[in-house]
């Protein structure tokens, strides 16, 4: 069993656990809960535990102690979600007894980090109750009623938000913007609500006077009008109103006078409410305050709203930043030039779908005198399949300081890949080790497609078909086996991702492995200039069409 007090404080939250029997509460430094103000007792009060349960008793203060609003002139049974006021201080009792209805410290210190001073609880409403005042937000902007005073009022909200694009610092600004318009004002607050859970959450408070109650009821009654209807709710006399007079959670503070609005988007859904209440009964707010108050309140969440996508332009803005550098990143580990041998040529081509792309190739001569040519393409596309292709550029490279068989070479590759697999993030790939002196390739494919080669008479073979693989990151200790094939003068070798055979235009008509063996069949017979043409005929048959996969190429071949 553990039980706590929680200090909210300026937004964050600080536990003090009730682990001995008495716990004193006030300024001096030997008291467990230490106070740094001096509306606070130096002893102001005690917790302690009795039978199982913890009380707070008021030690003589000199401003008392409240326990949920209430002032308490005798020991006190605490329970779960309890809030203690000292002076200006304010506290909140948790339990984890079995049956307190408590929550964990995480759900409570998150709790507290999102102003839980303001509460809104169920009331008891009566069938015959009535609202003494309400005004439909569909009727918009209206000058019939003191004109003079609404576009005083908008004006000077406007000049007061004017340049804030701070969400979190905008919020504040409102509030104290209401209080300018109406003086009479005591108590305010902005509920906001949470686009996931659908809960109000509480992102603004403001009080007139310094060291007044913190804590804030408002009615689900009043709340749910409010957001349901889109109205503005005016209570003249909440204290003697027949709507609220059974609900605890107004009359119990006194408030003579609220006004309650919806604060609307752009589309005119209700996305929070504000609220602000006098306690003095002879500052009444009115139907005319409330026309005004809606009026401020629509200017108020417009230029919310404004800020809200000002601030989601800027985000965007960073991550597009972000993934420019990202792509350069990405880019830098291809390499920046293609080997120039005699009797050969070699050309490469790479498209990512988006800003990065999970499709990759590498060409690394090796000490021996041989070149590598690996090629791959990581499951998925964007970011993760960027970070996969990262790691297996990096794995490859190592791998080919050492290891001279190429066989060897995958399998190491796939061990490397497996030991940190990420779930569904495999890679089809296809090793090369071209011999330039002996015109030989060894081919280990695993689960790609096969390269094709091109004949001098224009006829097309897929090589290692019959010796596929599993692909990369997919079976630990997997066997891969070589295939050798000549490369004869005037032979071109293709590899290709998906991204090329099911290229797509606008009528979802697939590229198509036909129409790709065809046109490698009859295309240009220099490597480089057959690459570029693959390229462009690809993009001439999606014809514009947003490209749905990383396109990626690689061509050589033996020159006459």
């Amino acid at each position: 069993m553990s039980n706590r007090l929680i200090l909210l404080q300026d937004g964050q939250a600080k536990t003090f656990e009730l682990k001995s029997t008495d716990l004193f509460i006030g300024r001096l430094p030997e008291c467990e809960v230490q106070l740094a103000s001096n509306m606070v007792s130096r002893k102001h009060a005690r917790v302690y535990l009795e039978g199982g349960n913890h009380y707070v008793e008021d030690l003589g203060s000199g401003n008392g102690t409240f326990v949920n609003g209430q002032k308490i002139v005798k020991p006190h049974k605490l329970k779960t979600n309890d809030r203690l006021k000292f002076g200006p201080v304010l506290l909140r009792f948790e339990s984890d007894t079995p049956g307190s209805g408590s929550h964990a410290v995480s759900r409570a210190l998150d709790q507290a980090s999102r102003m839980t001073a303001v509460e809104i609880s169920d009331d008891q409403e009566r069938p015959t109750s009535t609202i003494l005042g309400s005004l439909d937000s569909a009727a918009g902007f209206s000058l019939d009623v003191r004109p003079q005073e609404k576009l005083k009022a908008v004006l000077e909200i406007s000049r007061a938000l004017a340049g804030t694009v701070e969400v979190e610092k905008l919020l504040p600004r409102i509030l104290d913007s209401l209080f300018q318009i109406f003086p009479a004002a005591d108590r305010g607050c902005i509920l906001l609500k949470d686009p996931r859970t659908g809960e109000m959450i509480t992102r603004a408070m403001k009080h007139r006077r310094e060291g007044e109650d913190a804590s804030v009821k408002l009615s689900r009654t009043i709340v749910n009008s409010v957001l349901n209807q889109k109205k503005a709710v005016l209570s003249a006399d909440a204290a003697s109103d027949a709507r609220f007079d059974a609900s605890e959670s107004i009359s119990s503070l006194t408030i003579r006078s609220m006004m309650c609005v919806p604060m609307l988007d752009l589309q005119g859904e209700p996305i929070g409410i504000i609220n602000i209440d006098t306690q003095n009964p002879l500052t009444q707010f009115r139907n005319d305050d409330l026309d005004i108050m809606m009026t401020v309140a629509g200017q108020a969440a417009l230029t919310y709203e404004t800020a809200k996508l000002l601030q989601s332009y800027a985000q965007k803005q960073k991550q597009d930043n972000e993934m420019n550098i990202a792509r350069n990143v990405q880019h830098a580990l291809l390499p920046e030039h293609l080997p120039e041998v005699h009797g050969y040529q070699f050309f490469a081509s790479y498209d990512s779908a988006q800003a990065v792309g999970g499709d990759y190739y590498d060409v690394i001569p090796t000490k021996d005198g041989r070149i590598w040519l690996a090629f791959g393409d990581v499951a998925g596309k964007g970011v993760p399949a960027s970070l996969v292709m990262s790691r297996m550029s990096s794995v490859v490279r190592s791998v080919s300081e050492f290891v001279t068989d190429a066989s060897e070479a995958v399998a190491r590759i796939n061990d490397h890949m497996c030991a940190k697999a990420v779930e569904g993030r495999f890679v089809t790939f296809v090793l090369i080790i071209l011999d330039l002196h002996q015109h030989k390739m060894s081919i280990v494919n695993a689960g790609h497609m096969a390269p094709m080669v091109r004949k001098p008479d224009g006829g097309i073979v897929e090589v290692g078909e019959e010796a596929v693989g599993v692909p990369i990151g997919v079976i630990e200790g997997f066997t891969f086996d070589t295939v050798e094939a000549d490369i004869a003068v005037g032979e071109t070798v293709v590899i290709y991702t998906d991204g090329v055979s099911e290229a797509m235009n606008a009528k979802n008509d697939l590229y198509g492995m036909e129409r790709l063996r065809t046109f490698v069949g009859k295309g240009p017979i220099p490597p480089s200039e057959l690459g570029v043409a693959i390229r462009e005929d690809v993009r001439k048959f999606a014809n514009g069409w947003e490209q749905n996969d990383d396109i990626t190429l690689m061509v050589f071949g033996r020159t006459a």
